[in-house]
């Protein structure tokens, strides 16, 4: 089979399309023809070899953590999915996987797709959407009737999180580019904020704010949390309490349950999947850098077709 490889870490690592040992499930375990995988931020971070320390991966890595697709052939212990399936997973970060033809994984990591949902919506949802239900409810502690403050809520995270948010019956702000402002208040927001011309440290005090910006955003948005409210940042490891106000870094781990979530809200109809652009699997690493830019409106996929 055919992986997107890469053979050493740092800002100049290569992405490169091989072939591979096609994996061998344990007993308990399935193989997974992948047709889509989604493209997240943590991807770039590993592949440059920021995160070594807190999450090492062995060489030679195969990118990607998010992968939707049909199982092809399962362990002999194996009665919860059989070939054929359509189903959506998550890998570990330090696994990685996705940007392959094919993937092993656990069934408990596996949730089955809606005959309605396409391949390219199911890779775009296990870590974006897990991260802004973990972030707002877990870490944020978010209430209905509270404000929250979502940065870059066009992206990937952000759009999920207005969504979930403005369902929980928050008061939903959020920051995006100009062109973007639209998709914000379609998504639920009540108050669509242009983060190059307004200040959003204007605005009433927040209970919760979503923080997927870093640098300056983090330090402007102490400003405008609330006495006991709480900074939810993806960015700042080192992000602690101040003056009262709680800071958390949000580390997500976890998918399958979010996962499940996100199918029954989309079967519902209560969650829209934006995909800024699908790309060809031989294109992975243009995919890599597009999410890299910071400038995604939702979600980067790579389609995988033979």
């Amino acid at each position: 089979m055919q992986a997107a490889t890469i053979h050493h870490l740092g800002p100049d690592a290569l992405v490169q399309i091989a072939p591979v040992t096609p994996p061998v499930p344990a007993a308990d375990e399935v193989v997974v023809r992948i047709e889509a995988a989604g493209v997240n931020p943590l991807d770039t971070k590993i592949i440059a070899g920021y995160m070594q320390q807190v999450m090492p991966v062995e060489l030679p890595y195969i990118p990607g953590t998010d992968f939707s697709g049909v199982v092809t052939a399962t362990g002999p212990l194996v009665t919860a999915v059989k070939v054929g399936n359509r189903v959506a997973g998550r890998s570990s970060p330090g696994a990685g996987g996705a940007f392959a033809h094919t993937i092993v994984s656990r069934t408990d990591a596996l949730v089955l797709m809606p005959d309605e949902m396409s391949f390219e919506q199911a890779a775009a949802l296990p870590t974006a959407f897990g991260t802004a239900r973990q972030a707002l409810f877990d870490v944020g502690n978010l209430k209905a009737g509270q404000r929250v403050l979502i940065h870059a809520g066009a992206g990937g995270v952000g759009s999920f999180a207005i969504q979930l948010a403005r369902q929980a019956g928050a008061h939903v702000s959020a920051t995006a580019s100009a062109g973007n402002l639209g998709l914000l208040k379609e998504l639920g927001a009540h108050d669509a904020i242009d983060y190059r011309a307004e200040d959003f440290t204007r605005l009433p005090a927040f209970d919760v704010i979503l923080d997927t910006v870093g640098g300056d955003t983090t330090e402007r948005s102490w400003k405008v949390l609330r006495e006991g409210g709480t900074l939810a940042s993806l960015i700042d490891f080192a992000i602690a309490p101040r003056d009262g106000r709680h800071g958390a870094f949000v580390f997500f781990a976890e998918a399958t349950q979010a996962l499940h979530e996100a199918v029954g809200l989309f079967r519902a109809g209560k969650l829209d999947i934006i995909i800024d652009s699908l790309y060809p699997f031989e294109d992975a690493a243009a995919a890599l850098g597009k999410v890299a830019s910071g400038h995604a409106r939702g979600k980067v996929v790579i389609r995988t077709a033979r």
